[in-house]
C-alpha cells in the first residue's frame, strides 16, 4: 500500500477555502436557481390548489341552506364555509377565488350547497348567481290574503309587507292595473322565487303571468259584451268561487250574464262573504242584511272589484257563458249545482237540496 501523500496545513486550507472568483459563482448560481425554485414552488401550490379545487369536504350529499349576503367579502364568506364544513381550508378557498378571478363576481342569495361538492363548484355556484328556488303554488280562487300568506310560509316575504305592498294604489297604478289593489290580478300559477325576491318582484311576476293568460282578442270580446277588462276579471272571480264542478264553470256565467241583463241583483254568497269582517264560516240572514260594497243581495249590478284571484278557465268562462234560460242554482252538495228558469222552480230545488224536503226537481235541461 503506497504511502499517503499528506500536504502542508497551510495547502490544505488553500485548496479548499473558496476563493473569491469561486464564491461569486456560487453566488451568482445560487441567484440562478431562485426563479427555479420559485416557479416549483408555484407549480407545486397550483398542483395543490387544482386538488383543493376538485376535492370534495365530505361525502354527505344533503343540501342545506347557505346564505350569501349583499356585499360580504369573500374572507367571511370562505371562513362561513370551513365552519360549516362544506370545505376544508378557507384559505385555499380564498386563493382560489382570486386565482379565478370569482371573489369580485360572487352574487349574494340563498344558496343550497352541501360537503359533496367541491370548492370549484360551490364557487361556480356562487359565480352564476344558481340560488336557491322556493316553490310557490297559487290555486285558482285564493284572496289576496290567502296569497300572501301563502307567500310568507314559501319563506319569501311576510305576509303583512306583501299584502300592504298589493293594496298601495301607487304601486298598483305602476303595474297598469285599473283598480286599487292586486286583488283578482296575481294568476294561479306554481312560481319560483329566490329567497332574496321581495313583496314587489313577486306581485311584478304574478301580475305579468295574467297579462300573458289574458290574450288581446279577450279585451275586444269584452267590448262586445260591453264590459271593461276589470269588469271581466270581477265576474269571472265570482265564477271561480262559485264551482265546483269545472264543467259547470260556463253555465254558472250564463245565469250571472242572464241576471246583469235583466237588472237584477246577482245575490251571490261568496261576494257576501268577501265583504264580511272576520268571516267565521257561518252565513247568516244578518250578513245578508248588512250594507256592504260587496253585498250583492243589496246591490245591483257587480260589486265594486273582483273577490278572488281566479285561474284562466273561469276568465273564459266570464266572458264566453252558455246560452241558457237559467236565472237561478243552488248546490246539490255534490260539487254540483240544479239549475232552474224561475224562482219558483229555485224554491222547490232549495227544499230538496239544502233542506231534503219534498221531491227531487226535473234535472236542468236547455
Amino acid at each position: 500500500m503506497p504511502p499517503r501523500t499528506r500536504f502542508p496545513r497551510e495547502c490544505q486550507a488553500e485548496l479548499f477555502e473558496p476563493t473569491p472568483v469561486n464564491r461569486k459563482r456560487l453566488l451568482a448560481a445560487g441567484i440562478a436557481a431562485l426563479p427555479l425554485l420559485a416557479l416549483g414552488f408555484l407549480a407545486l401550490a397550483w398542483v395543490d390548489l387544482q386538488r383543493h379545487a376538485r376535492t370534495p369536504a365530505g361525502e354527505a350529499a344533503v343540501e342545506e341552506p347557505f346564505v350569501v349576503g349583499p356585499g360580504e367579502p369573500l374572507s367571511a364568506v370562505a371562513r362561513r364555509l370551513e365552519e360549516r364544513g362544506l370545505i376544508r381550508s378557507a384559505l385555499r378557498f380564498r386563493l382560489l377565488a382570486r386565482l379565478e378571478g370569482v371573489d369580485r363576481r360572487l352574487q349574494a342569495g340563498e344558496y343550497a350547497l352541501s360537503a359533496a361538492l367541491s370548492p370549484g363548484e360551490i364557487l361556480s355556484r356562487f359565480e352564476r348567481g344558481l340560488v336557491r328556488l322556493h316553490r310557490l303554488t297559487v290555486p285558482e280562487g285564493l284572496t289576496l290574503a290567502q296569497v300572501a300568506a301563502l307567500v310568507e310560509k314559501a319563506g319569501l316575504v311576510p305576509a303583512a309587507e306583501f299584502e300592504a305592498r298589493a293594496r298601495e294604489p301607487g304601486f298598483v297604478r305602476a303595474l297598469g292595473v285599473p283598480a286599487d289593489t292586486l286583488e283578482g290580478y296575481l294568476f294561479p300559477e306554481t312560481y319560483f322565487f329566490p329567497r332574496s325576491a321581495g313583496a314587489e318582484a313577486i306581485l311584478r311576476a304574478m301580475v305579468d303571468r295574467f297579462r300573458a293568460a289574458f290574450p288581446p282578442e279577450w279585451d275586444e270580446r269584452a267590448a262586445t259584451l260591453g264590459m271593461s277588462r276589470h269588469e271581466v276579471v270581477t265576474l269571472a272571480s265570482i265564477i271561480e268561487k262559485e264551482t265546483g264542478d269545472p264543467a259547470e264553470r260556463p253555465l254558472i256565467s250564463s245565469v250571472f250574464h242572464n241576471r246583469l241583463k235583466r237588472g237584477m241583483r246577482l245575490e251571490t254568497d261568496p261576494s257576501v262573504i268577501y265583504g264580511i269582517r272576520d268571516f267565521d264560516g257561518n252565513l247568516t240572514r244578518r250578513h245578508l242584511e248588512t250594507p256592504t260594497p260587496y253585498n250583492t243581495y243589496l246591490i245591483r249590478g257587480l260589486p265594486p272589484g273582483p273577490i278572488a284571484n281566479p285561474g284562466k278557465a273561469s276568465l273564459q268562462a266570464a266572458l264566453f257563458p252558455a246560452e241558457s234560460p237559467y236565472l237561478y242554482f243552488v248546490s246539490r252538495k255534490d260539487g254540483t249545482h240544479h239549475f232552474s228558469r224561475t224562482y219558483d222552480e229555485h224554491q222547490r230545488a232549495v227544499r230538496f237540496y239544502q233542506l231534503g224536503e219534498g221531491k227531487a226537481p226535473e234535472a236542468s235541461k236547455f
